[in-house]
């Protein structure tokens, strides 16, 4: 029974094995109506491979459209002794299929990591207020700690935006003292604010 069964599937194959490799023939030639021919040939089984591995018919339509417009444009790369044209068109149908699976995963896989980042707990704008209010207060606190000529070369080089030069030049101050006066000062600030 089991061998009849095979040698009555043969016999429905062959004869559409041979067709479909003469209207890949065609097709690669560019005949239109070659190409009719084997799209009725083999959208169905296409349809069916596609949809049972992506599931989604939308999807799945997209993805037997793709698949067919290969066939177009292909169908010169065609080789009918490395096996029958319904074998070539399912491997370009499930290698397809497949790479639509990944991808939709691929892209639920980053939603999902947006989403959990975005869910994470909202900014708290009291609390980094507070915060930053008790980091001022530490920094005047520290900057009390400095000399004056300490304090102020800072204050002009970090709060007020001037180079060392241009601190020399207001303070009248070579530029070598400035730039002892602002390393000590830092030191010291570093020091007192607990930086490591």
């Amino acid at each position: 029974m089991v061998e009849r069964v095979r040698r009555v599937r043969e016999a429905r194959t062959e004869p559409a094995n041979e067709l479909g490799a003469e209207l890949m023939g065609r097709v690669a030639r560019g005949d239109e109506a070659a190409f009719e021919q084997l799209y009725d040939l083999m959208i169905g089984p296409v349809f069916g491979l596609v949809r049972r591995i992506v599931r989604d018919p939308a999807q799945s339509e997209e993805v037997v459209q793709e698949v067919m417009v290969e066939l177009w444009r292909s169908a010169a790369r065609y080789a009918p002794e490395r096996g029958s044209a319904t074998t070539w068109a399912m491997t370009l149908a499930h290698r397809r299929a497949v790479d639509r699976v990944r991808s939709a995963q691929a892209a639920a896989d980053r939603d999902e990591t947006i989403g959990r980042r975005d869910m994470a707990r909202p900014f708290d704008e009291v609390a980094e207020q507070v915060t930053t209010r008790l980091e001022q207060e530490q920094v005047r606190r520290c900057l009390r700690t400095l000399t004056d000529l300490q304090r102020e070369s800072v204050l002009l080089a970090y709060y007020g935006g001037r180079t060392y030069r241009e601190v020399g030049e207001l303070l009248n101050t070579p530029l070598g003292t400035i730039k002892t006066r602002l390393r000590d000062g830092l030191i010291r600030l570093r020091d007192c604010l607990g930086v490591a």
